[in-house]
């Protein structure tokens, strides 16, 4: 079992990473394999909406950037975590246009397999910016993991994330409900239980 949890900062290992650490640490505690994916620096480009990823199979037409990179490693991955800062109460628009592309053109890597939003923020904004994040997965079919409090941290710097001890346990807590969902999906399977089978999508035209 492998877990691929997103790193949206800019900052390669600063408050996000910490919080990430915490979680892959107690996921590799329980047996199950983790890489942290850093979404990177340069610009992401948005999502324009030309469908090219429907001839592309799973491939965004745009391959300047990391969404394809993150695409092919979610082919073999069993869960995931996005994580973002929180900027003006919301994620950063490098992760938003990140999961845009990434659930739009591979929706299909993505679907079914638990995941978590998890942010980090020097003070406010945190439940916001899981809402808008959390949308992604809810229009996906994917399983929502939760701990004992919203999946956030506090602080301005790494070194201030690791005092929030109650963040860190938040984090630990994911990271073992996480661990726990893949082991039972992974005994259904062996059991012969697969995911349901899809209804062909209803597209409802509001325009009368």
């Amino acid at each position: 079992m492998k877990v691929i949890l997103v790193n949206g900062s800019p900052h390669k290992e600063g408050c996000v990473y910490t919080a990430l650490s915490e979680v892959a640490k107690t996921l590799n505690e329980q047996g199950v394999e983790t890489e942290i994916f850093h979404v990177g620096i340069p610009a992401i480009q948005d999502c324009i909406g030309c469908f090219s990823c429907r001839d592309h199979r799973g491939k965004c037409a745009y391959d300047k950037d990391t969404v394809n990179v993150f695409l092919e490693k979610a082919k073999d991955a069993d869960g995931f975590i996005f994580g973002s800062p929180v900027y003006y109460a919301h994620p950063s628009g490098r992760i938003l246009s990140f999961m845009d592309r990434a659930f739009f053109a591979g929706k299909e890597f993505l679907e079914n397999k638990p995941a978590a939003i998890v942010v980090s923020a020097r003070r406010a904004g945190t439940t916001a910016s899981i809402d808008a994040m959390m949308k992604h997965l809810t229009i996906n079919n994917m399983p929502v993991v939760s701990s004992n409090y919203w999946n956030m941290v506090h602080g301005s710097t790494p070194e201030d994330v690791k005092k929030d001890l109650e963040g860190l346990q938040v984090m630990r807590i994911l990271a073992q409900n996480l661990a726990w969902l893949l082991k039972c999906i992974e005994a259904g399977k062996n059991s012969g239980i697969e995911p349901p089978v899809r209804e062909e999508k209803i597209w409802t035209n509001f325009i009368r």
